[in-house]
Parts: structure tokens; C-alpha cells; sequence
């Protein structure tokens, strides 16, 4: 059975920083490429990042980028996301998922290509 857990969110302040864990077991963690989702309340789900098996490919979607960096430690089967100087607009679950390839905006929009996904971890940020 094939599982992903996030850790890593919390309550911060605007301006401060979060790196969330996502650790994967039950499949063999380096055949797939990975990727970060989010949902605010009231809001659809949205793409975050994508990165290849390896990690040698990412993509972090346009309004992102600067602010967060997806990685990957395939020898812990452990994902990544860093986050930087949070806004409240960023307060949402954040989910993990295997996914088929990061193919940037292809992946990140068609949640059909999502093998499998975490069960989310609450970032709140306070302004």
C-alpha cells in the first residue's frame, strides 16, 4: 500500500519560512517523479512544483517562483518543499503526490496524471 505523509506545516508569521516533509513508502520512491499541490479554503486545487526522479529537473509555477524550492532525497525517499517569506495568501493544505513525469504546467494542471496523493499538512500564515 503505497503512502505518502507530509509534516512540516504550521501557524507562522508573515515573512517567515516553512519547509515541509513528504515521505513515501510502499513504492520504490526513485522511479517516480514527484510534485506539491495546494488548497486554500474556498479555492481549487492548484499546482506548486514539480521534480524528476532524480531531481536533476524541477518547476515551481510562475507565481512562485523565487519564494519556494522543491527537492528530494531519494536515498530517505523524503520530498521537500521550501518555503520563503510566507504571505497569508499562502495559507492552504499543502499535499504531496506521485506523479507519472514533471512536465511543469502539464503536470501541476491535470490532477488525472496524479498516481497517488498525501493527506495534507495545514500551513496557516498570519499577517
Amino acid at each position: 500500500q503505497v503512502q505518502a505523509m507530509e509534516s512540516g506545516g504550521g501557524l507562522v508569521q508573515a515573512g517567515e519560512s516553512l519547509r515541509l516533509s513528504c515521505t513515501v513508502s510502499g513504492l520504490t520512491f526513485d522511479d517516480y517523479a514527484m510534485a506539491w499541490f495546494r488548497q486554500a479554503p474556498g479555492k481549487e486545487r492548484e499546482g506548486i512544483s514539480c521534480i524528476n526522479w532524480s531531481g536533476s529537473t524541477t518547476y515551481v509555477t510562475d507565481s512562485l517562483k523565487g519564494r519556494f524550492t522543491i527537492s528530494r532525497d531519494n536515498a530517505n525517499d523524503t520530498l521537500f518543499l521550501q518555503m520563503e517569506n510566507l504571505d497569508p495568501e499562502d495559507t492552504a493544505i499543502y499535499y504531496c503526490a506521485v506523479v507519472g513525469a514533471c512536465l511543469g504546467e502539464t503536470t501541476l494542471r491535470n490532477t488525472r496524471l496524479t498516481k497517488y496523493w498525501g493527506q495534507g499538512t495545514q500551513v496557516t500564515v498570519s499577517s
